[in-house]
């Protein structure tokens, strides 16, 4: 049995959401998490930017619109709120855990990087959102992994173009600190899958977690002490 769906496991976190720029592992990353935990939809939320590119018909020229970002957000609240429902509702057989490969943060960063013309408007604009707003405090008891970009990774995703990974995290770790939403970077010396893994169990149970197989590959900065563990990494205050 997986550490991570161990029925005796506690988690410290009733959620999860990985971050980061194009390229940065995010899907591998969920999908092997999906699987440690044994986290299935609607618990597991992915692909809602490209779900809602194609049933909008929106394409890459209308990344910098609000219209596109303010659809993305919309959709990505709504995803997670069906699957709080779905815990309190259902027979969920696995965790009572959410496991989402964005969240409704990352629009703000999309507009508030995009070249068009004001950007700051329409940044204020989702931040403002009352649907944002009444998810916040969740957020802030969550537990949020932003995942930093590993050059040999690059690549386009369709989504959006890859100009500047590090200028996305930049304001995506400045968005989150505005917000008041806690987070822990995962760096990108840190390649190995079960390394990244065993990164994101150790926060999520409060407890060391290394398996013998990433033990022999991944260097000692990316393991995280057992105690205080969310303020070990840079953290919102």
């Amino acid at each position: 049995m997986n550490i991570g769906s161990s029925p005796a496991a506690e988690y410290r976190y009733g959620a999860i959401f990985v971050l980061g720029p194009s390229s940065s592992g995010k899907t591998t990353l969920c999908d092997a998490l999906s699987k440690e935990l044994d986290i299935r939809p609607p618990q597991y939320i992915k692909e809602v930017a490209r779900n809602v590119m194609k049933t909008h018909g929106f394409t890459r020229d209308d990344t910098d619109t609000y219209e596109m970002q303010y659809a993305i957000m919309a959709a990505q609240l709504e995803a997670e709120e069906r699957a709080a429902a779905a815990l309190q509702t259902m027979v969920v057989d696995g965790p009572r855990l959410i496991l989402s490969d964005r969240s409704a943060i990352d629009p703000i960063v999309y507009a508030s990087t995009a070249e068009a013309p004001g950007a700051l408007d329409r940044r204020h604009r989702l931040m403002g959102d009352a649907a944002l707003q009444r998810m916040l405090p969740s957020y802030r008891g969550s537990l949020f992994v932003v995942l930093e970009p590993v050059t040999e990774w690059l690549e386009d995703d369709g989504v959006r173009s890859l100009e500047d990974p590090e200028r996305y995290n930049r304001v995506l770790f400045a968005t989150l600190r505005e917000l008041g939403i806690p987070y822990v970077k995962l760096g990108a010396e840190m390649k190995n899958i079960r390394a990244r893994v065993d990164l994101v169990l150790s926060h999520l149970l409060g407890v060391a977690v290394l398996s013998s197989r990433a033990r022999a590959d991944t260097p000692a900065r990316g393991l995280i002490p057992t105690t205080n563990l969310p303020s070990q990494d840079t953290v919102a205050q």
